[in-house]
C-alpha cells in the first residue's frame, strides 16, 4: 500500500513559498517560512506530522484496546512536536502525545498497557527518530 503527497517550493528560504496536497485531495495547503517559525496563518511540517502521528497513534490504540475486547467510546489525542536549533541545525527533538479515551470495562493499568503499546507499534511512531512521551488519561 502506497499513499502519495507532494509539495512544491518556490523562491528563497525566507521569501518563498510552497503548497503541500495529498493524492486523495484532502490536504491541499500553502506553507512558509512565516507559518512555520512565524505567526502566519497556514501549515507547517512540524504540524502535519503531529496531525500524522496523533491520528496513527489513535487507530493503533483503538487496534490494540480490540485485540483486548475492549472498544473506546473516544480518543481524543493531541501530538505536541517541538522543533529545535543546535549547532547541526534544526531537529525535531522530541514529540509529546496527549490521549483521553473514554473505554467501557477498561481499567487504568489495562489502558495505559494498550497506550504504552500503540505508541511504540503505531507506524508514524516508528518512523520518527525523537523523543516521543506521552500522558494518557482513562476517562470514566
Amino acid at each position: 500500500m502506497d499513499r502519495k503527497a507532494s509539495a512544491r517550493w518556490e523562491g528563497g528560504l525566507k521569501d518563498g513559498r510552497g503548497h503541500v496536497a495529498t493524492e486523495s485531495g484532502v490536504l491541499d495547503a500553502s506553507y512558509s517560512f512565516k507559518k512555520r517559525f512565524e505567526d502566519e496563518k497556514g501549515t507547517n511540517p512540524e504540524e502535519l506530522i503531529g496531525a500524522a502521528h496523533a491520528s496513527c497513534f489513535s487507530m493503533a490504540l483503538s487496534m490494540v484496546l480490540g485485540e483486548k475486547d475492549l472498544t473506546a467510546t473516544s480518543i481524543e489525542t493531541s501530538a505536541n512536536v517541538t522543533l529545535s536549533q543546535s549547532d547541526a541545525g534544526f531537529d525535531i527533538s522530541k514529540i509529546h502525545l496527549d490521549v483521553e479515551a473514554q473505554v467501557d470495562g477498561a481499567d487504568e493499568a489495562t489502558f495505559k498497557e494498550a497506550a504504552e503499546t500503540a505508541k511504540a507499534n503505531c507506524p508514524v511512531s516508528k518512523v520518527l527518530n525523537a523523543d516521543i512521551s506521552m500522558t494518557a488519561k482513562l476517562k470514566h
